[in-house]
């Protein structure tokens, strides 16, 4: 398989002296799922911010889909976002004065596809996540859970390289955040790659391939899922 992303010996240190990364090396497969988990504070959040080139390693490199993330510029790494990358938070960051497809096409519209093209990638998108009633809706009126598959779809607007999650299910109830679930490992066995950051343990065991603990800025453990998912 294809490395997707290569981290080689990435530190991270903030002002202060704080060390939020220390030396970390990882890489990932096409068609992995990867969770990220460890205690707050443990660099979770900080290395997946590299990885999506907002920020910059004080140390190391980070390759994405043969971009080296960590040389580009404030204008580049923009570029980079919407062609490789995919990114779905806690807190879902869609925009509450745009309709769920206007919100859902906005990706592709910055990338220069026609509004016609974006239109049409994200009925599909909708459709297929099970939320295509909700195209003409704002925000506001969706449920935790369906707001979340509106922000997935987005994230997928561009066929990004890696889709980056970050707590997906950590604004949710219980019952939205078993559909989150759900959804992630769907994705993946149709194979989108996927790095995923969560203090849910339940929720890396049910999708994960293969989860990795930071604990203090370092790896301490690299472990795969059995055949069984």
């Amino acid at each position: 398989m294809s490395t997707v992303l290569a981290v080689r010996d990435v530190g991270m240190r903030y002002a202060g002296g704080v060390d939020a990364l220390r030396g970390v090396s990882l890489d990932i497969a096409a068609g992995e799922l990867l969770a990220i988990v460890g205690p707050s504070g443990s660099g979770k959040s900080t290395l997946l911010n590299l990885v999506a080139g907002l920020d910059r390693p004080t140390g190391g490199t980070v390759t994405v889909d043969g971009v080296r993330v960590d040389e580009l510029g404030e204008a580049g790494s923009a570029r980079y976002r919407r062609a490789k990358i995919g990114m779905v938070f806690q807190f879902f960051n869609l925009l509450d004065d745009l309709t769920v497809a206007d919100n859902v096409m906005l990706p592709a519209q910055l990338a220069g596809m026609s509004r016609g093209a974006a239109r049409g990638r994200a009925a599909e998108l909708l459709a297929t996540l099970g939320v295509d009633r909700h195209a003409a809706a704002y925000p506001g009126r969706l449920s935790g859970g369906e707001r979340q598959r509106v922000a997935v779809c987005r994230a997928l607007m561009n066929r990004p390289a890696l889709l980056l999650a970050d707590e997906p299910t950590g604004a949710l109830d219980t019952a939205s955040g078993l559909d989150v679930r759900e959804l992630l490992g769907e994705l993946n066995r149709d194979g989108q790659t996927i790095v995923l950051v969560t203090h849910d343990l339940g929720l890396a065991e049910a999708c994960a391939t293969r989860t990795i603990r930071l604990v203090d800025g370092r790896i301490v453990d690299d472990a795969r899922a059995g055949a069984a998912r």
